[in-house]
Protein backbone atom coordinates (compact mmCIF):
# COMPACT_ATOMS: atom_id res chain seq x y z
CA UNK A 1 0.00 0.00 0.00
CA UNK A 2 1.21 3.56 -0.60
CA UNK A 3 1.72 5.80 2.14
CA UNK A 4 -0.18 7.54 4.01
CA UNK A 5 0.49 10.49 6.55
CA UNK A 6 -1.25 12.79 8.50
CA UNK A 7 -0.16 16.51 9.27
CA UNK A 8 -1.03 18.29 12.28
CA UNK A 9 -0.27 21.67 13.75
CA UNK A 10 -1.97 24.42 16.23
CA UNK A 11 -2.71 27.52 14.06
CA UNK A 12 0.03 29.90 12.69
CA UNK A 13 2.98 27.48 12.60
CA UNK A 14 2.80 27.13 8.16
CA UNK A 15 1.17 23.47 8.64
CA UNK A 16 -0.84 24.49 5.55
CA UNK A 17 2.56 25.17 3.48
CA UNK A 18 4.17 22.38 4.76
CA UNK A 19 1.71 20.17 3.76
CA UNK A 20 1.70 21.56 -0.04
CA UNK A 21 5.24 21.80 -0.09
CA UNK A 22 5.64 17.48 0.60
CA UNK A 23 2.89 16.56 -1.47
CA UNK A 24 4.50 18.53 -4.46
CA UNK A 25 8.24 17.07 -3.60
CA UNK A 26 6.48 13.48 -3.42
CA UNK A 27 4.50 13.80 -7.13
CA UNK A 28 7.99 15.35 -8.80
CA UNK A 29 8.28 11.57 -8.60
CA UNK A 30 6.35 10.57 -11.54
CA UNK A 31 6.15 7.66 -10.54
CA UNK A 32 3.98 8.43 -7.28
CA UNK A 33 0.45 8.88 -7.21
CA UNK A 34 -0.26 11.93 -4.93
CA UNK A 35 -3.66 12.65 -3.16
CA UNK A 36 -3.06 15.69 -0.63
CA UNK A 37 -6.34 16.08 1.79
CA UNK A 38 -7.39 19.41 2.71
CA UNK A 39 -9.34 18.35 5.99
CA UNK A 40 -8.84 21.40 7.99
CA UNK A 41 -11.81 23.88 7.99
CA UNK A 42 -9.54 26.72 8.42
CA UNK A 43 -6.33 25.75 6.00
CA UNK A 44 -6.40 26.55 2.26
CA UNK A 45 -4.30 24.18 0.85
CA UNK A 46 -5.16 24.39 -2.82
CA UNK A 47 -3.70 28.32 -2.64
CA UNK A 48 -0.14 26.00 -1.57
CA UNK A 49 -0.86 24.15 -4.38
CA UNK A 50 -1.07 26.42 -6.77
CA UNK A 51 -4.29 25.31 -7.80
CA UNK A 52 -7.21 27.76 -9.66
CA UNK A 53 -9.85 28.70 -6.99
CA UNK A 54 -11.04 31.13 -9.80
CA UNK A 55 -13.64 27.98 -9.86
CA UNK A 56 -14.93 27.46 -6.36
CA UNK A 57 -14.17 24.23 -5.18
CA UNK A 58 -17.18 22.21 -3.23
CA UNK A 59 -16.38 20.19 -0.08
CA UNK A 60 -16.91 16.81 -0.22
CA UNK A 61 -18.91 17.58 2.83
CA UNK A 62 -21.20 19.88 0.81
CA UNK A 63 -22.70 17.80 -2.36
CA UNK A 64 -25.50 17.32 -0.87
CA UNK A 65 -26.91 15.50 -4.04
CA UNK A 66 -23.76 13.15 -3.49
CA UNK A 67 -24.21 12.46 -0.23
CA UNK A 68 -28.11 11.72 -0.23
CA UNK A 69 -27.85 9.43 -3.11
CA UNK A 70 -24.97 6.90 -1.81
CA UNK A 71 -26.36 6.72 1.62
CA UNK A 72 -30.29 7.08 0.91
CA UNK A 73 -30.93 9.96 3.50
CA UNK A 74 -30.50 13.75 3.31
CA UNK A 75 -27.84 16.11 4.42
CA UNK A 76 -28.56 17.78 7.54
CA UNK A 77 -30.29 14.63 8.86
CA UNK A 78 -29.44 12.44 12.11
CA UNK A 79 -30.97 9.13 13.54
CA UNK A 80 -33.32 7.06 11.32
CA UNK A 81 -31.77 5.00 8.58
CA UNK A 82 -29.08 5.73 6.04
CA UNK A 83 -26.12 3.50 4.51
CA UNK A 84 -23.41 3.40 6.95
CA UNK A 85 -21.04 1.92 4.33
CA UNK A 86 -21.59 4.05 1.49
CA UNK A 87 -19.90 3.95 -2.45
CA UNK A 88 -17.00 5.80 -2.40
CA UNK A 89 -14.26 4.51 -4.85
CA UNK A 90 -14.86 6.96 -7.31
CA UNK A 91 -15.06 10.38 -5.46
CA UNK A 92 -11.49 10.92 -5.66
CA UNK A 93 -11.65 10.92 -9.32
CA UNK A 94 -14.77 12.44 -10.15
CA UNK A 95 -14.16 15.53 -7.39
CA UNK A 96 -10.47 16.09 -6.94
CA UNK A 97 -8.60 19.02 -8.65
CA UNK A 98 -5.05 18.57 -10.02
CA UNK A 99 -1.91 20.17 -10.60
CA UNK A 100 1.65 18.93 -11.20
CA UNK A 101 0.45 15.27 -10.49
CA UNK A 102 -1.27 16.06 -7.09
CA UNK A 103 -4.75 15.10 -6.77
CA UNK A 104 -6.79 17.93 -4.04
CA UNK A 105 -9.86 16.70 -2.39
CA UNK A 106 -11.16 18.96 -0.10
CA UNK A 107 -13.19 17.44 2.92
CA UNK A 108 -15.28 19.94 4.52
CA UNK A 109 -17.01 19.79 7.38
CA UNK A 110 -20.19 18.71 9.55
CA UNK A 111 -21.87 20.91 10.60
CA UNK A 112 -24.30 19.88 12.98
CA UNK A 113 -23.83 17.37 15.75
CA UNK A 114 -20.44 17.65 16.48
CA UNK A 115 -17.36 16.00 15.14
CA UNK A 116 -18.95 12.49 16.79
CA UNK A 117 -22.57 12.80 14.69
CA UNK A 118 -23.79 9.93 12.96
CA UNK A 119 -25.19 11.65 10.18
CA UNK A 120 -25.30 11.30 6.33
CA UNK A 121 -22.07 13.65 5.95
CA UNK A 122 -19.96 12.51 8.63
CA UNK A 123 -20.75 8.77 7.47
CA UNK A 124 -19.21 9.83 3.59
CA UNK A 125 -16.45 11.53 5.12
CA UNK A 126 -15.12 8.82 7.38
CA UNK A 127 -15.96 6.25 4.41
CA UNK A 128 -13.62 8.80 2.34
CA UNK A 129 -11.11 8.61 4.47
CA UNK A 130 -10.66 4.68 5.18
CA UNK A 131 -10.94 3.65 1.48
CA UNK A 132 -8.07 6.32 0.83
CA UNK A 133 -5.85 4.85 3.65
CA UNK A 134 -6.77 1.20 3.39
CA UNK A 135 -7.54 0.66 0.00
CA UNK A 136 -5.38 3.44 -2.01
CA UNK A 137 -1.86 2.44 -3.36
CA UNK A 138 -1.09 6.54 -3.62
CA UNK A 139 0.54 8.80 -1.56
CA UNK A 140 -2.00 10.41 0.77
CA UNK A 141 -1.24 13.37 2.32
CA UNK A 142 -4.00 14.74 5.26
CA UNK A 143 -3.72 18.31 6.30
CA UNK A 144 -5.57 17.94 9.46
CA UNK A 145 -6.80 19.94 12.31
CA UNK A 146 -5.44 19.01 15.59
CA UNK A 147 -8.71 16.64 16.49
CA UNK A 148 -8.20 14.53 12.94
CA UNK A 149 -11.95 14.30 13.28
CA UNK A 150 -11.96 12.58 10.02
CA UNK A 151 -9.77 9.68 10.53
CA UNK A 152 -12.01 6.59 12.79
CA UNK A 153 -9.97 4.15 15.02
CA UNK A 154 -9.81 1.71 12.45
CA UNK A 155 -8.20 3.60 9.89
CA UNK A 156 -6.30 5.76 12.29
CA UNK A 157 -3.90 2.26 13.11
CA UNK A 158 -2.86 2.36 8.73
CA UNK A 159 -1.65 5.81 9.15
CA UNK A 160 1.82 5.55 8.53
CA UNK A 161 3.02 8.43 10.46
CA UNK A 162 1.25 12.14 12.03
CA UNK A 163 3.69 14.71 11.38
CA UNK A 164 3.26 17.91 13.76
CA UNK A 165 4.53 20.75 12.21
CA UNK A 166 6.14 23.16 15.15
CA UNK A 167 8.12 26.74 15.70
CA UNK A 168 11.12 27.11 17.55
CA UNK A 169 9.37 28.70 20.68
CA UNK A 170 8.55 27.47 23.89
CA UNK A 171 5.03 27.33 23.19
CA UNK A 172 5.73 24.16 21.30
CA UNK A 173 5.65 21.35 23.83
CA UNK A 174 2.21 22.49 24.54
CA UNK A 175 0.65 21.85 21.32
CA UNK A 176 2.97 19.00 20.30
CA UNK A 177 1.77 17.14 23.42
CA UNK A 178 -1.74 17.94 23.03
CA UNK A 179 -1.94 16.69 19.24
CA UNK A 180 0.34 13.57 19.96
CA UNK A 181 -2.37 12.97 22.70
CA UNK A 182 -5.38 12.92 20.33
CA UNK A 183 -3.49 10.89 17.73
CA UNK A 184 -2.72 8.39 20.23
CA UNK A 185 -6.25 8.13 21.22
CA UNK A 186 -7.44 7.05 17.91
CA UNK A 187 -4.65 4.55 17.29
CA UNK A 188 -1.48 6.41 15.36
CA UNK A 189 1.78 4.91 16.49
CA UNK A 190 4.31 6.54 14.27
CA UNK A 191 4.10 10.48 15.90
CA UNK A 192 6.83 12.69 15.23
CA UNK A 193 7.62 16.40 14.88
CA UNK A 194 8.80 18.63 12.21
CA UNK A 195 10.30 22.06 12.64
CA UNK A 196 9.34 24.86 10.70
CA UNK A 197 10.39 28.12 10.49
CA UNK A 198 13.88 27.60 11.62
CA UNK A 199 16.57 30.38 11.01
CA UNK A 200 19.66 28.72 12.58
CA UNK A 201 21.26 26.34 14.91
CA UNK A 202 20.17 27.82 17.93
CA UNK A 203 16.26 27.63 16.87
CA UNK A 204 17.06 23.78 16.05
CA UNK A 205 18.15 23.10 19.73
CA UNK A 206 15.26 25.30 21.17
CA UNK A 207 13.47 22.49 19.62
CA UNK A 208 15.83 19.62 20.11
CA UNK A 209 15.78 21.01 23.92
CA UNK A 210 11.94 21.30 24.53
CA UNK A 211 10.77 18.04 22.70
CA UNK A 212 13.61 15.93 23.70
CA UNK A 213 11.18 13.12 23.61
CA UNK A 214 9.91 13.24 20.64
CA UNK A 215 11.51 12.10 17.43
CA UNK A 216 12.38 14.77 14.80
CA UNK A 217 11.76 14.56 11.16
CA UNK A 218 14.16 17.53 10.19
CA UNK A 219 14.11 20.94 10.17
CA UNK A 220 12.80 23.37 6.96
CA UNK A 221 14.00 26.79 7.08
CA UNK A 222 12.42 29.92 7.60
CA UNK A 223 13.05 30.81 3.60
CA UNK A 224 11.62 34.81 2.15
CA UNK A 225 10.58 32.87 -0.91
CA UNK A 226 7.86 31.59 0.99
CA UNK A 227 7.27 34.90 2.87
CA UNK A 228 6.85 36.28 -0.54
CA UNK A 229 4.44 33.94 -1.96
CA UNK A 230 1.96 34.41 1.01
CA UNK A 231 1.94 37.84 0.52
CA UNK A 232 1.36 37.69 -2.98
CA UNK A 233 -1.06 34.65 -3.33
CA UNK A 234 1.29 32.17 -5.24
CA UNK A 235 2.71 28.98 -4.36
CA UNK A 236 6.38 29.12 -3.17
CA UNK A 237 8.90 27.43 -4.90
CA UNK A 238 6.93 27.08 -8.52
CA UNK A 239 9.84 24.87 -9.94
CA UNK A 240 9.25 22.50 -6.87
CA UNK A 241 13.35 21.90 -7.62
CA UNK A 242 14.52 24.76 -6.01
CA UNK A 243 13.05 23.94 -2.86
CA UNK A 244 15.27 23.72 -0.05
CA UNK A 245 17.30 20.75 0.11
CA UNK A 246 16.03 20.21 3.62
CA UNK A 247 12.47 19.41 2.31
CA UNK A 248 13.59 16.74 -0.21
CA UNK A 249 15.65 15.01 3.10
CA UNK A 250 11.97 14.97 4.80
CA UNK A 251 10.79 13.39 2.14
CA UNK A 252 13.16 10.34 2.41
CA UNK A 253 12.89 10.24 5.73
CA UNK A 254 9.24 9.85 5.78
CA UNK A 255 9.51 7.33 2.91
CA UNK A 256 10.80 4.76 5.67
CA UNK A 257 8.06 5.09 7.96
CA UNK A 258 5.63 3.07 5.28
CA UNK A 259 3.92 0.07 6.98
Amino acid sequence: MGLKIAIGGKGGVGKTTVSALLARSFAANQDNNVIAIDADPVSNLAAGLGIDESVPITPIAELRDLIAERTGAEPGTMGGFFTLNPKVDDIPERFSRERDNVKLLVMGTVQQGGSGCICPESTILKALMTHLVLYRDDIVLMDMEAGVEHLGRATSSSVDALVIVVNPGARSRVAAEKIRKLGSDIGIKKIVVLGNRVKNGEDEELIRSSLADFEIVGFLPEHDEIVDADRYGRRPFDDIAMAPPELFSIVSELQRYKN
